[in-house]
């Protein structure tokens, strides 16, 4: 008897396999992990956010701003929104979420302020390429109002 596989059957198992990983990688994340990346997401924007203060008020470093405002700038560009759906109101991803449940009733408000964020850190990306710190710590101070807004709105105290 032989025992190879036919070879018409090889396609067909992998063609199998790969519509299996398809539809595994379709499913929907679990809400502990939208969680934990909104809050990883918003962490690093944070981090970023510093970094820019820290310069500007500090040893300017003009390449450390250029990419620090790059990262926020991409970040702000992703659809953050997408981390917010329904199911993800109470929980815990790397801690409890600060979100307030408000945030997932007023869609209008938030992509307004989403979109504002957005606008102000793709500013600031180009404001940084001039090097002028001044122009620079006024746009980072229109970004963190930016921020500010939405922490106000929708975000608990933590």
């Amino acid at each position: 008897m032989n025992k190879r596989i036919p070879f018409l059957l090889v396609p067909i198992v992998a063609l199998a396999a790969l519509a299996s990983s398809v539809a595994v990688a379709q499913q929907a994340p679990k809400p502990e992990n939208l969680i934990k990346w909104r809050q990883s997401a918003y962490q690093v924007i944070a981090w970023n956010t510093g970094r820019i203060k820290a310069s500007v008020d500090g040893n300017y470093d003009k390449d450390d701003v250029i990419k620090a405002a790059n990262t926020i700038a991409a970040l702000a560009n992703t659809g953050l929104g997408s981390l917010f759906p329904a199911g993800t109101e109470t929980g815990k991803g790397w801690h409890d979420t600060t979100a307030k449940p408000e945030l997932f009733k007023d869609g209008a408000k938030v992509g307004e302020l989403n979109a504002n964020f957005a606008k102000e850190a793709n500013e600031l990306a180009k404001v940084a390429l001039t090097g002028d710190v001044g122009a620079i710590k006024e746009q980072h101070g229109k970004l963190t109002k930016a921020c500010k807004a939405c922490h106000d709105n929708f975000r608990n105290a933590s």
